[in-house]
């Protein structure tokens, strides 16, 4: 019986006053599809795609035919942007 806990790197030191990313490694962050970041974020495909045209949203990882996204990077995405809404 192991008492390993996941391990998670620090990898922005951010000011007192702002929150600290903490970045978990490949085999602790999970694969997220279109249809859990439409929920998530309450919009349609095409707005979601039209933003990484444009190079403001995560571009999708290619196994196959479909298109998954790290949910790390989907909620430093999120959280970039509700830090911007609130300056």
């Amino acid at each position: 019986m192991s008492n390993h806990q996941p391990r998670l790197r620090l990898t922005q030191m951010l000011p007192e006053n702002s929150i600290m990313t903490i970045k978990p490694s490949l085999f602790e962050d999970q694969f997220v599809d279109m249809a859990f970041i439409t929920r998530l974020l309450g919009v349609s495909n095409k707005w979601i795609y039209r933003l990484i045209k444009d190079g403001v949203f995560p571009k999708p990882i290619k196994l196959g035919r479909s298109s998954r996204w790290l949910q790390s990077e989907i909620e430093s995405w999120l959280q970039e942007r509700i830090s911007q809404s609130r300056q």
